[in-house]
């Protein structure tokens, strides 16, 4: 295991040992950003816990967060992408399904990548070039097992998850993603990081994500489902439309682009 990828993994226990009990006494005050979703006293001082301890390790690293921006060396090509709680709208209810992403990328490359979902009991992670993995605390001990994705060929007999949201109503996309979910086997709405992990494990075989994210909502999502032998893409990089993510295996990623005309 490279340092890096230890260091991923600790700051991932730290964020852990930080969110999951506020998540579980639900002893934080509620705000809104600008664009309404929601905020707490949790991901801000999470990500404040974080970059200080990655920029103690390491000081020539840049470090960008979802509330605090850019920190440490503006200029350095290694870079920390972390967003402190994926799924803020879930922890603020008490649904589990939020985690800590945790992601270094060289240039625009990721390199390690750490999803931390303490109320699943859940955790992937992925290094370029070292495959992915997983632990659960359910049954197997949490003994790490790698990961890969499924090899389902047809869209009659996948397991979806697609995020439906006012972006893909705004570019005229919300009837094709409709289409999608009818013919395939059986379709869900998973949400956030998690469904894309559930691509990696094999446990699904698409998700197609909200537009309108965040480069730290998918730096980690995209190196462990790519490490994982999956497709990860953002169908409207180079455009003006904001960003979105469709992760899947080989044998479904172009067909599904095809059947949403992207």
């Amino acid at each position: 295991m490279n340092s890096d990828l230890e260091l991923a993994l600790e700051l991932a226990d730290a964020a852990d040992a930080f969110t999951l009990p506020r998540f579980v006494a639900q002893d934080f005050t509620l705000g809104w950003k600008d664009d309404r979703s929601e905020v707490t006293e949790a991901d801000r001082g999470c990500e404040a816990l974080l970059a200080e301890r990655v920029l103690a390790a390491r000081p020539e690293h840049g470090f960008f967060g979802e509330e605090h921006g850019l920190q440490g060396d503006h200029g350095s090509r290694w870079r920390w992408i972390v967003d402190p709680i994926d799924g803020t709208s879930g922890f603020v209810r008490g649904i589990p399904v939020w985690g800590s992403l945790i992601a270094l990328m060289l240039d625009d490359d990721p390199q390690v990548a750490v999803i931390s979902a303490p109320a699943l009991g859940r955790r992937w992670w992925a290094s370029r070039g070292g495959g992915a993995f997983a632990t659960s605390d359910s049954g197997d001990g949490g003994a790490a097992r790698r990961v890969h994705v499924s090899d389902v060929a047809d869209l009659a007999d996948a397991q979806v998850s697609v995020t439906f949201s006012s972006g893909w109503d705004a570019i005229g996309k919300t009837g094709a993603l409709a289409g999608l979910v009818q013919d395939a086997r059986r379709a869900r709405g998973f949400g956030d990081f998690w469904q894309h992990c559930l691509v990696a494990e094999g446990a699904l075989d698409v998700a197609v994500d909200a537009i309108g994210l965040g480069l730290y909502d998918v730096v980690a999502p995209q190196l462990i489902v790519e490490e994982a032998g999956g497709l990860f893409c953002d169908p409207f990089a180079g455009t003006d439309t904001p960003r979105s993510a469709i992760s899947a295996n080989p044998a479904l990623h172009a067909a599904v682009l095809a059947r949403l005309g992207l």
